[in-house]
């Protein structure tokens, strides 16, 4: 039966998210990630999320031509081989991949599977960073299908993909448009010269910002990100990925949470009458100002 956060609705589902390490080979980390999807079906989840361009090691650290060979197509070997699984445990999942749009034209994208096996739709990153280390810019295309809702056999869900996450009008949009949880599949870390100065601060901020939207808006976040050192040469100092990997319900409670270097599935239930009470006493989409909010579009309100 299928669910959603719209008048008179009610349920309970159970979410899981799969923090990992990814290796070199590509194969490889597609065959570990679906075994994981079925780890965590038997765990008890029946939406599963997994981490940002989960298929490889991170390689927006340099700026590389022969990177763009990763990216694959929708529907291509990653969905397929996602939605076998999907469709043997009946459970929808979250996949995150290097999209090939066409000649030319790639995107940091995901692609919803549902229970049925098939594609629910597609999403592509509205926020492309460019910083050291992260330099998305060269690979992605910035996202042009908007914010996205998915209806799936369990509910429907938001998803929005790891830069979005700093960003309060993406994840406005994407729960005005119903959905009951906001899945930020990441790849985040630290540079290692960093981490000692500045790590912790980082790393609160991140936690922070995602827990705002939570209450802001009334939803379940959850954010997945990938464990590991990752270094793509040996004169490259790479960037050591937190994990931290956490569900935060309606009042920014983290409900389950990772550790920062170990590989696991955390499981944890929504309830969308939870969210319907967080509502009724923390009115914030009802009270907003949508007569008073023209300048949120511009770039900067000069006075």
């Amino acid at each position: 039966m299928k669910r959603q956060v719209g008048a008179g609705t009610t349920g309970k589902f159970t979410v899981g998210l799969i923090q990992m390490s990814l290796g070199r080979d590509v194969n490889s980390n597609l065959k570990k990630a679906v075994s994981l999807v079925e780890k965590a079906a038997k765990d008890g989840a029946e939406v599963v999320c997994l981490p940002e361009l989960f298929r490889s090691q991170y390689f927006c650290q340099t700026e590389d031509i022969r990177n763009f060979d990763l990216a694959e197509t929708i529907p291509g070997p990653s969905t397929a081989a996602i939605s076998n699984v999907a469709k043997k445990r009946k459970i929808a999942v979250v996949v995150p991949l290097f999209e090939k749009r066409a000649m030319g034209v790639y995107h940091n994208s995901l692609a919803v599977v549902d229970s049925d096996g098939e594609i629910a739709g597609v999403y592509r990153k509205m926020h492309i960073p460019d910083d050291p280390a992260f330099y998305e810019k060269y690979y992605f295309t910035p996202g042009d299908l908007g914010f996205k809702t998915f209806r799936t056999a369990y509910a429907d869900i938001g998803t929005l993909i790891c830069w979005d996450q700093w960003y309060p009008e993406a994840a406005r949009i994407t729960a005005l448009k119903g959905a009951a949880i906001l899945f930020y599949p990441t790849a985040i870390g630290w540079h290692p010269h960093e981490k000692a100065e500045h790590g912790k601060a980082q790393l609160d901020s991140w936690q922070t910002i995602q827990r705002g939207h939570a209450v802001a808006n009334g939803v379940y976040v959850a954010a997945v990100n990938r464990i590991g050192l990752e270094k793509l040469s040996p004169e490259n100092p790479g960037i050591e990925f937190w994990g931290h990997s956490f569900i935060s319900d309606p009042q920014g409670q983290i409900i389950a949470q990772a550790s920062a270097d170990k590989e696991e599935i955390i499981v944890a239930e929504v309830d969308l009458d939870r969210i319907e009470y967080i509502r009724q006493n923390w009115p914030f989409l009802r009270d907003r100002r949508i007569d008073a909010y023209d300048g949120i579009k511009e770039r900067f309100i000069e006075r």
